[in-house]
């Protein structure tokens, strides 16, 4: 029988956050790269893509015994389980399933004086040799902004036992707190990306569960 479990959090933006998106038509003077939108509501996001791979980066290099593996083929045990192989001879499915989260404060953001979520930084690259200057404007969700963070975890009672449960939330527990002392979207290292969680939590979604189960996978979450 297959039962989820609802895993929430808030994620807030502590610096600018770039996670890039497409410019359909680059008229002169836009923005060289903009972040990537919800199609309807034009509002930033984060994709569940970019959110799920990060955190799988992370964690294959917090529990491989050497270097972070290079292919996702030979990541360790616990990776793959959480996020999938198709690689081993016997298929794994994916255990976590992670959605895309639109900014959900922006009145709060506007209130507090800002006309739009995000800025557009102007950097410069330098080649050392010739001292010629490259340009250029990168959009950035601005520090302040909140996204509603789902993932859902998936529970089959004839594989996954209490302890190998418990062994999965204290893994994705890690990964929220590495993505913290890490960074999400690019230019990391330069400063952009920081971001902190707040209000996680988990709910029972589907399926039978037991409750003291569930108040152990919330009290490894919150640890």
């Amino acid at each position: 029988m297959l039962s989820k479990i609802e895993i929430t959090a808030v994620l807030e933006v502590l610096t600018g956050m770039h996670i890039g998106g497409t410019n359909e038509f680059a008229a002169i003077g836009a923005v060289d790269s903009p972040v990537v939108r919800d199609a309807l509501s034009r509002l930033p996001m984060i994709p569940g893509s970019s959110f799920k791979g990060k955190m799988r980066t992370l964690l294959s290099r917090n529990y491989s015994s050497s270097l972070m593996p290079v292919e996702i083929k030979v990541d360790p045990d616990i990776v793959k389980r959480l996020f999938g192989d198709s690689n081993d001879k016997k298929y794994r499915r994916s255990r976590l399933q992670f959605t895309d989260s639109i900014l959900s404060n922006l009145d709060e953001i506007k209130a507090k004086g800002a006309r739009r979520a995000t800025e557009v930084k102007f950097e410069n690259s330098i080649k050392r040799l010739t001292s010629e200057a490259n340009p250029r404007q990168i959009e950035r969700v601005i520090p302040g902004c909140r996204f509603e963070i789902s993932i859902i975890y998936n529970i089959n009672s004839d594989e996954q036992r209490d302890e190998q449960i418990l062994e999965d939330f204290k893994a994705v527990a890690d990964g929220f707190r590495l993505i913290e002392y890490d960074y999400l979207g690019g230019s990391g290292t330069r400063g952009y990306g920081k971001v902190k969680f707040g209000n996680i939590d988990l709910k029972p979604v589907f399926g039978d569960i037991d409750e003291e189960l569930i108040d152990k996978c919330r009290a490894v979450l919150g640890e």
